[in-house]
């Protein structure tokens, strides 16, 4: 059965400054703050929180279906996705408006300052699940990710609605949104992705507890950078899978997103929680290395000896037999 990934869809402008941001910020002066910095590079790469998902996905041979709005000049980038394995066909197209853009400034801390353009997003509201559901049966999990707040509500409230499970991946938009809208995004969810940081606004915005955030989810996933992830089951012991050892990182952006897909996939492989995370773990470690979101490269052969070496060989094995 399917995989829906709903999400925004965006062009990524990256750029490197090589000093650090806290060099030029005064504490006591932040309310004046007006600050320039010269970058020493840029690159524009295809991004978006759904289509990174669906991408590692695809690179893992699943074929994920993007739900989204992008804009009239989506067509290469669907091109793209589509050579990757990703179907398309339910993407809305905008008639009037850019597909969205996420300009990001990362130093050599790697602490990154970025503001996000939402433009055709912002109509993924109008987006329903029914036709896309009657179009390629019914899913596995619907994933609802950072997009539009609106197509976040609806798109939960239509998996409620019919019975679909649906993973809540809410990510950038905790910022922005309010507690009410929070705990309709999360309560009932399959499953509940976060980092540390996001996972302490989810508790202080509902204001639930640890536990309570717990009792209202399948299974929450902390990702904790590069210490690996924790994944958190009522009634379970918590499992830590640690991160891959001796990454060379260099761009922090969209390594959230690749480990989805490998944690997605191997859920939908039928494997084990622990080597879900192991998967996701490992095709965020090339996301890392690698400029982009959607630039890393691995064969099946590469992407099984890193994660043999990271975390043994049963491990190692089982997603092997997965691997096409």
């Amino acid at each position: 059965m399917p995989l829906l990934l709903s999400g925004s869809i965006a062009t990524d402008h990256l750029m490197t400054y090589g000093g650090t941001f806290s060099e030029s910020l005064i504490a006591d002066q932040l309310h004046n703050l007006s600050v320039s910095f010269l970058v020493e590079a840029l690159d524009v790469r295809r991004g978006g929180v759904a289509p990174n998902i669906c991408f590692g996905l695809g690179r893992l041979g699943l074929r994920p279906v993007l739900v989204g709005s992008a804009g009239k000049d989506f067509g290469e980038y669907q091109a793209w996705l589509e050579k990757h394995g990703v179907d398309c066909e339910s993407v809305r197209i905008s008639e009037t408006l850019h597909t969205a853009r996420f300009v990001c400034t990362t130093d050599n801390t790697l602490a990154q300052i970025a503001s996000f353009y939402p433009g055709a997003m912002s109509e993924a509201g109008d987006i329903a699940l029914e036709p896309i559901v009657n179009r390629v049966g019914t899913p596995d999990y619907v994933v609802i990710s950072a997009n539009d707040p609106a197509a976040m509500a609806r798109h939960t409230a239509e998996c409620v609605a019919a019975g679909y499970p649906f993973i809540a991946d809410p990510s950038q938009q905790l910022s922005f949104a309010d507690g009410d809208l929070i705990r309709t995004l999360v309560d009932g969810a399959a499953l509940l992705f976060s980092n540390e940081y996001e996972s302490h606004i989810i508790a202080e915005k509902t204001g639930w507890s640890e536990d309570e955030i717990l009792s209202r989810v399948g299974i929450q996933v902390t990702t904790l950078g590069a210490e690996g992830v924790r994944i958190r089951q009522e009634g379970a012991e918590t499992i830590t899978i640690g991160g891959v050892p001796d990454v060379n990182a260099i761009e922090p952006t969209g390594a959230g997103d690749a480990f989805r897909s490998g944690f997605l996939a191997a859920t939908s492989w039928g494997l084990s929680l622990e080597r879900a995370a192991q998967t996701g773990c490992v095709i965020a470690s090339y996301a890392v290395e690698t400029v982009g979101t959607q630039e890393y490269v691995f064969t099946n052969d590469e992407f099984v000896a890193r994660l043999r070496g990271a975390y043994g060989d049963e491990a190692a094995d089982e997603v092997a037999a997965h691997l096409k």
